[in-house]
């Protein structure tokens, strides 16, 4: 702990003004109550998740930089046709950072508690891009011997993101998946997954070498969306799998509705009468994500018996409830250095996360390249 008691913590503040402003705050360590933990945060990754209220809609070809090399500040102008939607977060400072990773340094007096001092742990929660939270004892995954907060920093999101889809799909009465920019890390974990657990899986890429990738790690339907045979590829995939779930990270422009024509006509396939009002099986698309920021557009030719709709992790886990979903982060736990390995291109400090350049780099959300924050990094 340093100054007497404070720390640093990453702020992200949409001004009034059309501006957005990012900081780096010093704000009180606070002190753990009796069933809480004092995590000091070595690791939190930077995820799409991440980056909409850390980044918001700012126009980042305006980005200016002032402060000192310790504590920079940037600004970036907001378009005012965003401005409106901002309306809940106006003026407001707003920490960052959904998940990370640490070494407990300080326990409430409560059993469980003290049985975390000194251990290394991944939690979630919010406010992780910062050198100190605290949260409660019962809140954090206890990460296995040997594993550091590197290895258990993306502990969450992606991991129970991959298992919810699988869950979902099991509760929903499908048999098979299909998921988008499937050579995300999220993506190769959902793969190792549906290896694993025998489901089948139809994963759509956006260029052959992310096709590659994934072949390469096993996958056995693999389908990239720039093929000239885009759609036929994606239908024999989803005759051979009978996937009628997908989960579609892109969110805009046309690959839900394709994903819909392509199960219609796999379904169509089957059918052995006629019928007007297309095939009666059932076809679902969740839009989870939104690396494709257009409309999200629909050519009708899917029948009338489809859904259109989205999907988070955190009502997910409310929904399935407590014990169901401590199930899922244990399994998280254990195959934590197998299944669920998170693989990073970039390592920086809190004051790096606001160098332009390096800004522009996170902000791509380019595969295969990942952004770990360390909290850490650079101090003596």
């Amino acid at each position: 702990m340093d100054n007497q008691g404070t720390g640093l913590q990453l702020r992200s503040l949409v001004k009034s003004s059309g501006e957005l402003e990012l900081s780096l705050a010093r704000v009180p360590i606070p002190e753990p109550g009796p069933d809480d933990v004092l995590v000091r945060i070595e690791g939190s990754p930077i995820n799409p998740s991440d980056l909409g209220l850390l980044l918001g809609p700012a126009d980042l070809s305006t980005v200016k930089v002032s402060g000192t090399a310790e504590s920079p500040v940037v600004t970036a102008a907001i378009p005012p046709a965003f401005m409106r939607a901002m309306g809940a977060r106006v003026d407001e400072s707003m920490p960052v950072g959904n998940e990370g990773a640490g070494v407990v340094i300080a326990a409430g007096a409560s059993p469980a508690a003290q049985a975390l001092l000194g251990k290394t742990v991944a939690l979630l929660g919010g406010a992780m891009y910062a050198q100190f939270r605290v949260v409660k004892a019962a809140d954090v995954l206890l990460l296995p011997e040997g594993a550091t907060a590197r290895d258990g920093a993306s502990c969450f999101v992606n991991p129970l993101t991959a298992l919810g889809m699988v869950e979902t799909m099991r509760r929903e009465g499908h048999t098979a998946l299909v998921h988008t920019a499937a050579a995300s890390n999220l993506g190769q974990m959902l793969n190792k997954i549906c290896l694993m657990d025998g489901v089948a899986l139809v994963n759509v890429v956006r260029s052959p070498e992310q096709a590659a990738l994934l072949a390469g790690i096993g996958a056995k339907h693999v389908v990239d969306s720039t093929s000239a045979n885009f759609m036929e590829e994606l239908t024999d995939a989803l005759v051979e799998t009978g996937a009628t779930l997908a989960f579609d990270a892109i969110g805009g422009g046309k690959l839900a509705g394709q994903i819909l024509t392509a199960m219609e006509i796999a379904a169509n396939r089957k059918m052995t009468e006629y019928s007007r009002y297309g095939s009666t099986t059932y076809k679902q698309v969740y839009i989870y994500g939104g690396l494709d920021t257009r409309i999200t557009e629909l050519s009708r030719g899917f029948g009338m018996s489809w859904g259109l709709g989205g999907w988070l992790l955190t009502p997910f886990l409310m929904k399935i409830g407590a014990a169901e979903a401590g199930k899922l982060r244990q399994r998280v736990a254990d195959e934590l250095k197998t299944t669920f390995a998170s693989h990073y291109s970039h390592e920086i400090s809190l004051a790096e996360a606001l160098n332009p350049e390096i800004i522009a780099g996170y902000n791509r959300r380019a595969t295969g390249e990942k952004y770990l924050i360390n909290p850490a990094k650079g101090l003596a």
